[in-house]
């Protein structure tokens, strides 16, 4: 993928099978759901690598894979030079105060039970040695960071809104300063006037503090917004990755070209001269997956090769990649 010595992060052929038993006596197992198969890229420091596709491809359990919240089947996540696979669980919480997680939804991730300031404290309770004064001074100083009051300490989640809690989640998450931030569609429960204020309030804080992050989301321009580069997932495997203008622009696999056509365009001239890619089928299951390529079953291009020999996924130019046969056609 990259020799770079900038790149933060590298994910190697990473799969997550979710094993599917039979039996209430004598369970034996059956089959897996395929969440993630087969996954490669790299994350630059600084960056934001956007990560998109239709419910169930496997985003989420991308992120959570990573940070090691969900143990690998297999492959090798690479970060700032380190296995993380091959660590024991000690040396692992050492390195997770460097990588941290924004969950989808801030009514579900807080804790209805504990005051902003436990929960805001929470990491500090486990990584560092802070005194009680100091870690009340650290909780109001990431307050004020994420644009809230920090006499705010003594209330608990339930007297604030949505946008507002999903702020003590960013502010939880920049706790221990860490170096990685999975945003995992962080926006996705949110009014659209909040969303811009949590993306906006995302992009100062990676300029303030040198972050990088992976932002999985389901919003298309949010994600041209806010990311550097872009992946597009389908069914567990990445179909094309490059940089978000080149992904816009001149995407090179048949199911980005149908995502992107899809984004609305707020010129209703432009949008009349657009052709509109429309897929037919369903969506296959993960549990037992086409052969071949995956989107075989969806694509317009596909034959018989498309259904029998997996494609590889490869750099048809510099820093754009791609897992379809015939992606050379649309090069320009």
């Amino acid at each position: 993928m990259t020799t770079e010595t900038n790149v933060l992060l590298q994910v190697r052929n990473l799969k997550k099978y979710f094993p599917i038993y039979k039996g209430l006596v004598f369970s034996r197992h059956v089959n897996d759901v395929k969440a993630v198969d087969d996954v490669s890229f790299d994350v630059f420091r600084g960056e934001t690598l956007g990560l998109v596709g239709e419910t169930g491809c496997g985003k989420t359990t991308v992120g959570r894979t990573v940070l090691r919240l969900y143990e690998p089947t297999e492959g090798q996540v690479l970060f700032d030079g380190v296995d993380l696979m091959s660590l024991r669980e000690n040396d692992m919480r050492r390195f997770r105060r460097r990588m941290q997680m924004i969950f989808q939804d801030p009514y579900a991730s807080l804790n209805p039970r504990m005051t902003v300031g436990s929960i805001i404290s929470a990491p500090l309770d486990v990584h560092t040695s802070l005194g009680q004064a100091q870690k009340r001074e650290r909780v109001q100083e990431l307050l004020r960071i994420v644009g809230l009051n920090p006499d705010f300490v003594n209330r608990y989640p339930h007297e604030f809104s949505g946008g507002q809690r999903q702020r003590i989640g960013i502010a939880r998450a920049l706790a221990i300063n860490p170096d990685l931030i999975v945003c995992d569609e962080p926006i996705s429960s949110l009014d659209v006037s909040i969303q811009a204020q949590v993306v906006n309030l995302l992009e100062e804080l990676q300029d303030q503090l040198g972050l990088t992050y992976i932002f999985i989301a389901h919003d298309l321009s949010m994600v041209r917004h806010i990311s550097d580069r872009m992946a597009v997932m389908y069914l567990g495997k990445i179909m094309e990755l490059a940089n978000r203008d080149e992904i816009y622009l001149n995407p090179l696999h048949p199911y980005t070209q149908a995502l992107m056509s899809a984004v609305p365009v707020p010129d209703p001239l432009r949008a009349r001269k657009r052709q509109r890619i429309l897929l037919e089928g369903d969506l296959p299951s993960p549990v037992n997956p086409p052969a071949g390529c995956r989107f075989n079953t969806r694509c317009p291009l596909a034959d018989e090769r498309c259904r029998q020999e997996p494609p590889l996924y490869r750099e048809l130019k510099p820093g754009h990649f791609v897992a379809c046969h015939y992606a050379e056609r649309f090069l320009t």
